[in-house]
């Protein structure tokens, strides 16, 4: 980019331009992700190796790496074609062999003279007896001891660059470093102890011990801060500019949403009050809302979504609700449309079933403002699709949805006000690298009456069981979900298939109270099936995950979940909260197969300890790590090089804090410290926050 700073013209050279990358290497590096010098220099080793030299090889475990010093003895040249040559030494104290394969003779005589003493460096192994070291590392003479590195940093290699070339090509890129103009807050820097940038690079390259390449080494902790307040840094400066954006003012006086409050059996929570308040200050301002609206499962969030869509609707604005399926939107349709008729307010949906005449007057009312609110699938936001004054556009579980569908909705109208809603609780670290220019709102609290679910982990070899608890719920007039991980058998993964199950269950149960749903029905057929449990007419819900999602069904006491360690911690959560809707006391049966794993039991024992979607959602983040947590592919998620969020976290808030008080006082970041955050900004590559810069 033309206006980057001279400084760092040498890293974003082509990396040819660094000794032993010609143009065969440069293509191998390019399967890495490194482009340029300066992605080596953000490359760090992940483990390093002890070349200390030691007595003898007696005391050292097979499979390490070990330095020491011999007397060369017998050669035995290899008398049988495929064979291995081989050298025996002596150390202080043992003797072993140096063996080679596809060895020159003459060559290795010379590197080896029997009689001779030298330094060979190398992993141990144990064959037949006997310790060897294959294909040495290193044999230096005693007085060329000090070209051995004592510690060697290991790093991620790719076929065709050997541990040698990215050693050279890491040494090339460094020799291109210079210090640079300090950009973190100095009271942030003292606190933690972090060197300046320079020593930074140059420590995490040279590692000293194991605990040098932790992600708790204070060099990598200030290189992976320099990675989240660039980026933090980006997401500050396209909020403020975003809020500069010219919004509609959206002010009510709330009569609406008092006629509601007079309809509803109960009161809200303060946490729902709190948010309520929330969206309501930012509609009113002039300036385009952008609010993320989080809340574990059945904290309310669709309620809160509909009195904020009645603060539309009192000012003669429209409103719409986005669902990621068609079975979400007609939910909501069913939920919200008694609510919207108390309070005279035309509510409609609209999805892909629509077709022709009744599609065409649908759009037609849309455009007079006849429908106030709309919810629907994406259908909501197809090009024929005109509003006569949208003002509020509400998303609802936004992880299905990517960035560029966020953005098509709110290019319907310019000023349109956003609210991203998602029943997915987010680890606040995930939550910063995620949404971080949003706003958020969290509803912490769980609407009063809510009865707690039991949570059970049980073997399946006990399913009959668990059948015969489901026919005594049965004959109480209760209904239950039974969710299977897979639709049809897989040879590969032996995982009970939805419709074995179904077919089972029918058995056992009777044909006419079993159902079944799968994500590879016909949606027709699946939305059939769901209004038939819905109603009552099926007791039993086979399904797969196609029912994770916002079902609401207040009879349904139990939740069978088959193979419950096949499926992450969030996923668990978001089943199990499919019941305990209703004033009944409720079961969730995690079957597992035994024995468990580690990981699975913990896992298995966080859902069964507790129902805080956020302490849930933090433990994942612990033993799944982050990009397992969103799915890293579709979530948008930062793919920081050094920064390891499950470790360092806690730094993202910092960064966070930092980056919004940076510009709250340096708006265009023209001060020396500002100065020296744009350099940050190059240096990162992120030139998308410059670019706003500049645009304004």
């Amino acid at each position: 980019m033309s206006n980057r700073p001279e400084i760092l013209y040498p890293l974003f050279a082509d990396l040819t331009s660094l000794t032993g990358v010609g143009p065969k290497a440069a293509q191998n590096f390019a399967h890495m992700g490194v482009e340029k010098p300066r992605d080596l220099v953000f490359t760090l080793p992940h483990n390093v190796i002890d070349r200390t030299v030691v007595e003898t090889v007696a005391e050292t475990d097979p499979h390490t790496v070990v330095t020491v010093e011999v007397e060369v003895g017998e050669h035995r040249p290899n008398q049988i074609k495929g064979r291995p040559y081989r050298v025996f030494v002596t150390d202080a104290k043992t003797t072993f062999q140096l063996v080679f394969f596809h060895a020159r003779a003459d060559v290795l005589r010379q590197k080896l003279p029997t009689g001779q003493r030298r330094i060979v460096s190398g992993k141990l192994e144990m064959f037949d007896g006997m310790a060897q070291i294959v294909h040495p590392d290193y044999i230096v003479r005693p007085d060329q001891a000090g070209t051995i590195p004592r510690f060697e940093p290991v790093y991620p290699l790719t076929a065709g660059i050997s541990g040698q070339l990215m050693a050279k090509a890491v040494h090339g890129s460094l020799e291109r470093i210079r210090a640079l103009p300090e950009w973190i807050n100095p009271r942030v820097r003292e606190k933690h102890g972090w060197p300046v940038w320079l020593d930074a690079v140059h420590q995490a390259h040279a590692p000293q011990s194991l605990a040098d390449v932790s992600p708790l080494n204070k060099s990598r902790e200030r290189l992976a801060y320099d990675e989240m307040l660039a980026h933090q840094t980006t997401l500050a400066i396209a909020r403020a500019r975003r809020q500069k954006k010219k919004g509609v003012v959206t002010k009510s006086e709330g009569r609406l949403q008092a006629k509601v409050r007079t309809e509803l059996p109960y009161s809200l929570t303060q946490a729902q009050e709190r948010t309520i308040r929330e969206i309501h200050a930012d509609m009113a301002l002039p300036i385009r809302m952008n609010r993320l609206l989080q809340g574990d499962v059945g904290a309310g969030k669709t309620l809160v979504a509909f009195f904020a869509m009645l603060t539309s609707t009192e000012v003669g604005g429209q409103s719409v609700m986005m669902a990621p399926t068609e079975l979400l939107a007609r939910q909501h349709l069913a939920s919200l449309q008694p609510l919207a008729e108390k309070a005279g307010v035309v509510l409609e949906i609209l999805t892909g079933r629509d077709k022709g005449k009744e599609r065409q007057k649908k759009l037609q009312a849309i455009a007079d403002n006849k429908i106030q609110i709309l919810v629907g699938t994406h259908a909501v936001f197809q090009k024929d699709v005109v509003y006569a004054d949208l003002r509020l556009a509400i998303v609802d579980e936004q992880h299905r949805f990517g960035v560029r569908q966020r953005m098509e909705l709110g290019a319907k109208n310019a000023a349109v006000d956003v609210l991203v809603m998602t029943a997915t609780p987010i680890p606040r670290s995930l939550t910063l690298a995620h949404y971080g220019d949003m706003d958020l709102s969290v509803l912490d609290e769980k609407p009063p009456g809510r009865v707690p679910i039991t949570t059970a982990l049980v073997s399946d070899n006990r399913v009959s069981e668990v059948v015969e608890r489901l026919r005594a719920a049965i004959e109480q007039g209760r209904q239950a979900y039974w969710v299977c991980p897979l639709v049809e058998e897989s040879e590969s993964v032996d995982l009970a298939a939805a419709t074995d199950r179904y077919q089972k269950l029918r058995v056992a149960l009777g044909e006419d109270v079993v159902g079944l749903v799968h994500g590879q029905m016909p949606n027709a057929e699946r939305d059939a099936a769901m209004e038939r449990f819905q109603s009552g007419e099926t007791k039993v819900l086979v399904a797969t995950t196609v029912i994770e999602v916002g079902v609401d069904v207040p009879n349904a006491t139990i939740m069978v979940i088959e193979r419950a360690d096949h499926f992450g911690l969030a996923q668990l959560h978001q089943l199990r909260g499919r019941v305990g809707r209703g004033t009944e006391a409720s079961t969730c049966l995690l079957l597992y197969s035994a024995p468990l794993g580690e990981t699975a039991r913990a896992r298995l024992s966080v859902i069964r300890e507790t129902e805080d979607g956020f302490k849930i959602a933090e433990e994942d983040l612990r033993l799944r790590g982050a990009g397992d947590l969103l799915g890293l592919a579709q979530s948008g998620l930062p793919r920081f090089q050094i920064a390891d969020l499950e470790h360092q976290g806690h730094l993202l808030q910092i960064a966070h804090d930092d980056a919004k008080l940076l510009l709250s006082q340096d708006e265009t970041l023209q001060t020396e410290r500002g100065q020296a955050v744009r350099t940050l900004l190059y240096l990162m590559q992120q030139d998308r926050g410059i670019l706003l810069l500049s645009v304004g």
